[in-house]
């Protein structure tokens, strides 16, 4: 009888001390529960978006091919229209140079040819533009790097009376890059055939050859630039 109420006993703590453990394991849950409403109350953080910048501002001497490949993507136009005071000069852009199509259309919607003029009439042989004396058209230069656009030359692309082409740097430039900002229109119906194989044709004139021709008659002064200045605007069209 000893050793059955012994046993008893043991048993009676055995199933006294797990009913205390699985109390204290019950009163740990409810601090659980109160941490979860407080976390819960906590407002998330706002986080402001960053806003993108403008695609043009990434453009520079580094990422021209890219960053033109994907503007002439994004803007297909072919035409433009340059105002003078001596009439307009339509034009008609080519898509088998698409590096300075994209690059013409760029620079005339952001408005840099607004801010420049006629800078040089070469004898009957061509009229030049994209030049100023004006501080916008250099702070313009500077914000994209002074990039240069490859050569995208052709033979089918002859330098003929009304040819649109861009004017370059002649020394230290073996691979002929264009100046984007200086382009040059022929205006005599001989054509300039010297300039084939040196600078890139990439567009030419479909109305206005009245206006190119008064344009190349104008009195100039010293490096040809005209005694009056001839300021331009260019409206991209479609």
């Amino acid at each position: 009888m000893k050793f059955i109420r012994a046993t008893l006993a043991i048993i009676l703590i055995i199933s006294s001390s797990s009913c205390k453990k699985e109390t204290k394991k019950e009163e740990k849950i409810a601090p659980k529960k109160v941490i979860e409403k407080k976390i819960d109350s906590v407002k998330p953080k706002v986080v402001k978006e960053v806003p993108k910048e403008k695609p043009w501002d990434s453009l520079n001497h580094k990422n021209v091919t890219a960053f033109l490949t994907e503007y002439g993507k994004q803007n297909k136009e072919t035409k433009v229209v340059i105002k003078t005071k001596y009439g307009s000069i339509k034009l008609r852009l080519y898509n088998e140079t698409p590096l300075h199509r994209a690059s013409f259309v760029f620079l005339s919607k952001i408005g840099y040819f607004d801010k420049t003029v006629f800078h040089r009439i070469a004898g009957d042989m061509a009229i030049q533009g994209g030049e100023s004396d004006g501080q916008e058209s250099t702070d313009i230069k500077n914000k994209y790097k002074n990039y240069r656009i490859p050569a995208e030359m052709s033979d089918k692309r002859k330098h003929v009376y009304g040819s649109l082409a861009l004017a370059r740097q002649l020394d230290y430039n073996p691979y002929k890059k264009s100046n984007p900002f200086n382009f040059y229109i022929i205006s005599t119906k001989r054509g300039a055939p010297h300039l084939d194989g040196d600078y890139t044709v990439f567009g030419e004139v479909i109305s206005g050859f009245s206006t190119v021709r008064k344009i190349s008659k104008v009195k100039t002064g010293r490096s040809d630039w005209p005694i009056v200045d001839i300021p331009m605007t260019i409206t991209v069209l479609d």
